[in-house]
Order: C-alpha cells, then structure tokens, then sequence
C-alpha cells in the first residue's frame, strides 16, 4: 500500500508521529494509501523551515515571483489530466469537474501573476514643508491555509498563490481525505522554480491544526470548512493574534418567480444540487419557488431531469454527473437527515434510499433526493446536508422568499431566476448574502473580484482572492521622510559668523 508524505523544505518527508490515517477510494470503499499525521513537532519543524527561506523570497523582486507563478500556470496546463484524474481517484468526482476543480484554482494563479501592479504602495510629496509620505505593502512573513476535501486543487491554490506572490512562505494543511493533489501542485511549484522552503505541505489532523495556530512564527491562517470549526480556528487564532480568515458552512437558496423561464431554472437547479454529490459549498440546496402554480411547474420539470441522472465512479465516462460521497461517513450522514426530513414531514417526492451502483456495492455512493413542502423547523432546512438532496420551500410571495434567505443563519450564496429586472435589483440590494447570482446558480466570483460569505458563511474581514487576498497576507508601513535643506550649495570654506 502507497504511503504518503509531507514535503517540506523542496523534499518529500516521511512521518516520523507514528500516527496514520487511511485514504479511500470512495468509488469502492477500499483504502488506497496511508497519511502521515504530523506531530506538534514535526509542524514546528515545518514552520522553521519556511521561516528560514522567507526573507530572501521577500527580497526577490515581485516581477520575479509572479514569473514562477507564470511557469506554474503552464505546468498546471501541462498535467491537467493527471491531476484530475488523481483528484477523481481520492475525492469521487467525476472528472470533468476535477478538471474544473483546477481549472477555478489556476484562474487565481492567473491574476496574482498581476502581483507587481498589486503591491504597489501610495506616495505623496510635499505632504509638508519638505516633507515626503509612501506607504509600502511588505509580506507578513510565514502563512497557513487549513483547505477542506471538497476542492483539494482550488482552494489551496486560492490561498498559497496570493501569499506566494506577496513574497510570504507557506504552511498548507489539506484535508487529509484526499492529500495527493496538494503534494502535487507542492512539487509543480518547485518544478516552476520556487526556493525550497516557501511551499510546504504538512498533513495532520486537530494536532496539526493546534499547532499551526499556536505557532508565534505564523503570522496568518485562511481556513475554509464547516461553521463549528471555522468558529473554533478564528477564535484560537485571533486569540494567539494572528490575521484570521475563515470561511464555514452554507445553505444556499434560489429563488424561483414566477415569470421564471422553468426549463432554465430546473437544469440550473440541477446542476448547482447535485452536481459534485452536492458537495459544494456553494451548492444550491434549497429551491424556493414563489407561490404554489410555480412549484408545482418547477417539481414537474424537475423530477424527469433527476431521474435521468448518471451516477458512476469518475471511470465511468465523461457523461457522468456525480460519483460517490467522499467517506463512509459523509454517507451515513446524508442518509441519516434523509430520514429526518421524512419524520419531521416533508415530502419525499424522489426516494433513491435503497440506491446500490452495481459492482460497487462498498462504495459511498447516493442516488439523487428531492423534497417538497419543507419548512424552517426541519433539520434539512436548518443543516448544510453536503449530499444530492434538493429541499423545495414553496414562498407565498416573494417577500416571504427574501425573508426565508435572510432569516437563515448562513450567509454564502444566494441566487433568484426572473426576467424581471427591477424584482433582480431589489433582491441584490437587499439580500444579506455575500455572493448573488441573478439567473446564475452558483454565483462563484471570477478570480479578480472576491469570494465570500456573510453572517455564520465567513469570520474575518477580508475575503478570497481578488484584491482581497492582498491586502489580507500583505501589512502597510507608511514612511514620512524629511531631509534637511541647504546642503545642496556645497561646503563652506570660510567661518560663518554666528547669528
């Protein structure tokens, strides 16, 4: 069996904790690979690391940096096939959206190549009687990202790229689900000619984490994942003083009008919730069609597309439009608010409880759900499910809709479909959401604006990527200079009388 490493300082290094976790092949249950665990020590050891090779890196000027960033984006290209088909393996996408997956990060690379035009400072003269002011954007020194399973190629790439190109050192601790895309890109930046020691990969788990954010040598975590531990990451590292960002679950909400075009809006809706298994954070998990004509047209378009899914393992074709969950656990979990939904009430309107995929009966596989008639009170509507499950909430008027999106306690992404423009501007003026999508599904930010969410979707002041991303591993020094007049006339040759 494949054994796993960190990589540290430009080599791949083996866990010396003793401590291992297993890898999946979700598709089969079957375990593929054993992780290293790394100890506190071994994270320290990681963190020095970086911090020794930091000071030269921020030295180089930022043209150079962005032109390693150049190198990796054309390397990215070169293996893209090989690193979706490695994401596949791991995570259970299929894998045109692997492909995606990296795609989405490699467009952040893209525009932190902008780095030189990103860093520059402010400059002012004559601020006083010979008084010059420039402020200066200067690297915080060493970073961390804690990236979650999901997109194990874009978000790690969201976080490094941007801090890279800041002239910082990087600590990544990825999901430890599917590590083998992180190690990949770790050694696709050496290849592209970053200096040993600014990307290193250390795979852990709590112990890990703990020790990033208690190491004084970290200047800043980005973190993205579920809402408990985004909590739990920003307070022990705010705590410990360090920049913290960190981005938490979602229950995402698509408003449906009525004068909606139903076609589109039911292929959107069935890309943007089952798509990836649903395990998206920005997956639209809850239809709200506005008055009960329109669901009832809506779950009509709805039930022939959803029956007509393909469910496979990412070997299956390049028509297939989601694998399996990514453990056994995500599984059970899935199933387990399934049966709540039913118990609390809501109609089970596509029931695929007893879905076996036939020669891969051991794998983490689950059939397509859709429910109608769900309410505020019940789990499903309440959780982030992270499964193919569809939630229906029939609005009585669109401002019933607006309320069900604001009254949620996530705040990532929202959409509404309508060929209405003034009800379209109300709504993104007034939504308390980070990202809206109008006829759009899943309203995922291009890589020059910014990525995130409100209320319990995001803690911190500064999002992804975007302009954001440099000002969150950048700190500003302002420099007021005056320097004394007079000595341009020369020296003197004589005594000056005293005045």
């Amino acid at each position: 069996m494949q054994e796993l490493t960190h990589f540290i300082g430009g080599k791949h290094v083996k866990g010396t904790s003793g401590r291992f976790a297993d890898v999946f092949n979700p598709a089969t249950g079957e375990v593929q690979a054993k992780l290293p665990l790394a100890s506190v020590a071994e994270t320290d050891a990681a963190v020095a690391n970086a911090a020794a090779a930091q000071p030269a890196w921020a030295a180089t000027n930022p043209q150079r940096r962005a032109r390693v960033l150049m190198e990796f984006v054309r390397l990215l290209n070169r293996d893209m096939d090989k690193l979706a088909e490695a994401l596949s393996r791991e995570h259970g996408k299929t894998v045109p959206d692997a492909r995606g997956d990296v795609q989405r990060g490699l467009e952040v690379v893209e525009f932190c190549i902008g780095a030189p035009h990103l860093l520059k400072g402010e400059y002012t003269d004559s601020a006083g009687p010979g008084i010059d002011m420039y402020s200066m954007r200067q690297a915080l020194g060493v970073v961390a990202g804690i990236t979650p399973f999901n997109f194990p190629a874009m978000i790690p790439m969201w976080k490094f790229a941007p801090a890279i190109a800041c002239g910082n050192a990087f600590i990544l601790k990825p999901s430890e689900r599917d590590p083998s895309v992180p190690l990949m890109l770790a050694e696709l930046m050496l290849e592209a000619g970053l200096p040993e020691g600014i990307l290193n990969v250390v795979n852990g788990d709590k112990e890990a984490v703990d020790a990033i954010l208690d190491n004084g040598t970290v200047q800043a975590v980005g973190f993205v994942g579920s809402t408990p531990i985004a909590q739990y990451i920003y307070a022990r590292g705010c705590a410990n003083g360090k920049r913290v960002q960190c981005f938490g679950g979602a229950k995402n909400h698509m408003i449906v009008m009525p004068d909606a075009d139903m076609d589109q809006a039911a292929d959107a809706l069935i890309g943007a919730g089952y798509g990836a298994a649903g395990e998206r954070c920005m997956a639209i998990s809850v239809a709200v069609p506005v008055g009960d004509q329109t669901a009832d047209a809506l779950i009509e378009k709805l039930v022939p597309r959803i029956e007509k899914l393909k469910i496979a393992p990412y070997t299956g074709g390049e028509d297939v439009d989601y694998g399996p969950l990514v453990t056994a656990e995500a599984k059970s979990r899935v199933l387990g608010l399934i049966e709540s939904g039913i118990e609390q009430g809501a109609e089970l309107v596509i029931d695929n409880r007893d879905f076996s995929l036939q020669g891969y009966e051991d794998g983490f596989f689950v059939g397509p759900h859709l429910f109608d008639r769900v309410t505020r009170e019940m789990d499903i509507y309440k959780q982030e499910i992270f499964g193919p499950v569809l939630s229906t909430v029939r609005a009585e008027n669109y401002e019933d809709a607006l309320a069900h999106a604001m009254d949620h306690e996530y705040g990532n992404g929202t959409a509404i479909f309508t060929r209405d423009g003034d009800t379209a501007r109300d709504f993104a003026n007034r939504i308390n959401i980070g990202m809206v999508g109008i006829n759009v599904p899943i309203p995922v930010p291009l890589a020059y604006h910014t990525f995130g969410g409100w209320k319990k979707s995001g803690f911190g002041d500064l999002n992804q990527h975007g302009p954001d991303a440099f000002r969150f591993y950048t700190r500003t020094k302002t420099v007021t200079s005056r320097w004394p007049s007079g000595l341009k006339e020369g020296g003197e040759f004589h005594f000056k009388q005293m005045d």
